[in-house]
């Protein structure tokens, strides 16, 4: 009720409105560009290329469906998200960036923003390059001359450059982030032609009842346990000694270190899917060519390694969790927090600063990253065993756009109430 609450107290400041207002605007020009297809495209056989493996349709499902229909924007803004990745991994092998990054201020994060454009537009036109060539091959486009097939691609690349200014203005000049949200209303996009899809299939008798409770059941439990595990952390408690300057007293306050339980996001799952799907392309474009070895290499993808096999569900478990840690260890700097805490003269009570104090830390993070390791490999197989035991296979219930729809919708309520609040403590402060 409160998040209901919140939302309407926000339709009524007129700033917030308008922000809000200036979300759904940018959200109805991307559906509209969702629609704005690339020409001399021959949609039944890019139908078929689209049906031949699971690689493509994962770059696309992020993108509301404009990949599906070959659009201006069928890149989405993937390569945006993998440009800035790189960057964070980057601050691991670069300690100039990462210095940057954690203490540049306002103007080392804008360097390290026209970086990340920089390399987005590096790794979109590479992306658009093979695709294109690609898709030449298959005989997708109707024409194939030098002119046209550049033409797409300065077209592709500057789709997701759009998709990148747009997800900044919405940053800008709206609530959340432009990024995340772009994705969000890409994935919620889908959802419509996936109840279309089950409700045809429901006309026709090919949906049993048991399966579509089952199926509810996982869907309703899937989005609670989300909820709760981006929400969960660890408090570790910190104490401020205390300080006689003068007269007055400073420091003695007590605090905690939040710890996020889930602090690798949906990326882990992100890159165990890409390595997982690269096997099925492969055997796909295999397909296309003859030879015993490319046979017995089908035949094997095939029997051992499909979806609902148990060789691909535990790699597909075994790498989430792998990649679980890694990001986790990448994103969360234990030696920064620790001599930040003791610049600061803090100290986690019964344990001494420095190295012991990064110790301590560390086990409670490695614990707490094995819970949602282990969490989040189950949520990744959760939609291939919800498939066997209902047999739906027209609702695709992906774990990676759960955990990215659950996010961003908790992240952007969590800021619109951090503008309310802002609100009412100016107006405190004008009283």
């Amino acid at each position: 009720m409160n998040i209901w609450r919140n939302l309407a107290n926000a339709l009524v400041v007129p700033e917030i409105r308008n922000r809000i207002l200036f979300v759904f605007g940018a959200f109805a020009v991307f559906v509209i560009m969702v629609y704005v297809q690339i020409p001399y495209v021959n949609l039944q056989a890019w139908q078929g290329v689209l049906s031949s493996g699971q690689f493509l349709n994962f770059l696309g499902f992020l993108s509301g469906g404009a990949l599906q229909h070959f659009s201006v924007i069928a890149m989405g803004i993937t390569p945006y998200i993998n440009a800035s990745i790189i960057m964070q991994l980057m601050t691991v092998v670069f300690p100039n960036i990462k210095e940057m990054m954690q203490h540049g201020g306002e103007e080392g994060r804008k360097r390290v923003g026209l970086y990340t454009r920089w390399l987005t537009v590096v790794l979109a036109l590479a992306q658009a390059t093979v695709m294109v060539v690609a898709l030449n091959r298959s005989q997708v486009f109707e024409r194939s001359d030098l002119a046209y097939l550049i033409t797409v691609t300065l077209t592709l690349t500057a789709g997701t450059i759009w998709l990148m200014w747009l997800g900044e203005q919405i940053t800008d000049k709206g609530i959340g982030n432009g990024v995340s949200l772009i994705i969000f209303v890409g994935i919620i996009l889908r959802y419509p032609v996936y109840f279309s899809q089950t409700l045809a299939l429901g006309e026709k008798g090919g949906l049993n009842i048991l399966g579509l409770v089952i199926f509810g059941l996982i869907a309703v439990l899937s989005l609670i346990s989300i909820i709760f595990m981006y929400q969960g952390q660890r408090r570790v408690p910190v104490q401020y000694a205390k300080r006689v300057v003068g007269r007055k007293v400073y420091g003695g306050r007590s605090t905690y270190i939040p710890l996020r339980l889930n602090n690798a996001g949906v990326i882990s799952i992100i890159f165990a899917i890409s390595i997982l799907l690269l096997p099925q392309q492969i055997a796909s474009w295999g397909r296309q060519a003859s030879g015993t070895f490319w046979d017995s290499y089908s035949q094997f993808i095939a029997l051992y390694f499909n979806y609902n096999s148990f060789l691909y569900n535990f790699a597909y478990f075994f790498l989430v969790v792998v990649f679980t840690f890694f990001y986790s260890s990448v994103v969360l700097q234990i030696q920064d927090i620790a001599e930040n805490l003791q610049k600061q003269g803090g100290f986690i009570p019964g344990i001494r600063p420095g190295k012991p104090t990064s110790d301590y830390i560390s086990k409670i993070l490695v614990r707490i990253t094995a819970v949602a390791a282990v969490y989040l490999g189950l949520l990744a197989i959760l939609p291939n065993v919800t498939q066997s035991l209902t047999h739906i296979t027209t609702f695709y219930l992906g774990s990676t756009s759960l955990l990215i729809v659950v996010g961003v919708a908790l992240d952007t309520m969590t800021q619109i109430e951090a503008r309310l609040a802002m609100r009412d403590y100016r107006g405190f402060i004008k009283q």
